[in-house]
């Protein structure tokens, strides 16, 4: 069971040496992530910080950074963000990120990976 997926962000997180970091990857959500986040005095204040906790939890590297914190997550593009929260669904929704998808040529049918093809990382 592969428990990381590789993503590529859209426009990418620069860090405050102005470097650029795309590549990254997040593992699957465990119980404890999603419960304990809701402890959290922000959480009861404004619901939407569920989404920056949990994305801190879960994503474990962008580019050479591995120590990912919910002011990281927060200093992201919103279109990276939003990226990483329909990845973070996609990947902790009971295997619903896979499809069938059929050869055009000959009819024969296959599963796919749906995570692999937002990432524009399809047949590699």
């Amino acid at each position: 069971m592969q428990t990381e997926i590789a993503f590529t962000l859209p426009r990418g997180y620069v860090d405050a040496a102005g470097a650029v970091h795309r590549e990254g990857t997040m593992r699957l959500a465990t119980a404890r992530d999603e419960i304990e986040p809701l402890r959290d005095l922000e959480v009861r204040q404004n619901e939407a910080y569920l989404s920056i906790l949990l994305l801190a939890r879960t994503v474990t590297r962008l580019g050479p950074i591995t120590d990912i914190t919910p002011g990281l997550v927060e200093d992201l593009f919103a279109a990276d963000f939003d990226h990483l929260q329909r990845l973070y669904e996609r990947i902790n929704s009971n295997g619903e990120a896979v499809g069938v998808l059929s050869c055009p040529s000959c009819a024969h049918q296959f599963e796919v990976d749906l995570t692999e093809i937002e990432d524009g990382r399809l047949g590699e």
